[in-house]
């Protein structure tokens, strides 16, 4: 349960859904913001067009009647200049109405194996925990989980780690940076005998230097994969032109990598 559907159980609200769009404008169409009389949670996308929509939307908090469903034009007129309509739904919610809500405005969320416990794996972590991704935490060292991790992060115990490969989600997006390259190597090699078998892991990133990739890449042909297999490896991972060897500026390179990645299969 979100903020919002939480926040229902005390007070009414006006939800306020991006219904359909033409042309540039702030959000995409499912972008939702819950209107209470003495706050919001959620974003339309801000500005001049959101400023009416929560005008609107507290006119029909306090009684008024309105459309369901109203065109925005951003122009002159607006006060923004994107050029695109947003057409946005207004509904009165109550309490009873929280838990189909909550199931309705949850994310869909894509699987994320990340293999390795360290600085950078936990830097990830928390890079990952407000985006669109369920994360699967595994390392062969039980005892190195913080404490405290939001709700779509999963720990996991596996010893030997690469026997976790076996039952990840179909479509995992695989990143690989635990504390050994022995480790790391038997990771990779899971994922392709997969992949050989399956081909449903969506991404494999290994982290690492070019130097690090030609090693793996050398003692990986030795164990019978061929440049075809091979090359559906990311080393190094991250974003090209993003520098920085702190675990959290890898951890945002990285996570900018996945949520490309993502808008790639989604317009697939």
């Amino acid at each position: 349960m979100n903020e919002f559907t939480a926040r229902l159980a005390a007070q009414d609200a006006v939800l306020v859904t991006v219904e359909s769009s033409q042309g540039s404008v702030p959000r995409e169409a499912g972008a939702w913001m819950g209107v209470f009389a003495d706050g919001l949670c959620g974003t339309i996308g801000g500005g001049h067009l959101e400023l009416q929509a929560l005008e609107e939307a507290r006119r029909q908090l306090a009684g008024g009647t309105g459309e369901s469903v109203i065109r925005y034009a951003l122009g002159p007129s607006l006060g923004q200049c994107c050029g695109g309509v947003v057409n946005l739904r207004f509904e009165r919610v109550t309490a009873a109405d929280a838990g189909p809500l909550a199931r309705r405005l949850a994310p869909a969320l894509c699987p994320v194996a990340l293999f390795g416990g360290g600085h950078v794996g936990r830097a990830l972590a928390a890079a990952l925990a407000p985006l669109p991704f369920a994360v699967r935490w595994i390392d062969s060292r039980d005892e190195i989980f913080p404490a405290g991790l939001p709700a779509n992060v999963q720990c996991e115990h596996s010893d030997p780690v690469q026997a976790a490969v076996a039952d990840l989600a179909p479509g995992s997006h695989v990143i690989v940076m635990s504390f050994s390259h022995a480790e790391d190597l038997d990771v990779v090699a899971a994922c392709l005998l997969r992949q050989r078998r399956a081909n449903d892991l969506r991404f494999i990133g290994l982290i690492g230097s070019k130097t690090k990739w030609a090693t793996f890449r050398h003692r990986l042909e030795e164990r019978g994969f061929g440049k075809p297999e091979l090359a559906q490896v990311t080393c190094p991972i991250g974003l090209a032109g993003i520098q920085g060897k702190q675990p959290e500026v890898i951890a945002v390179s990285v996570a900018a990598q996945l949520l490309q990645v993502r808008n790639w299969e989604a317009a697939e």
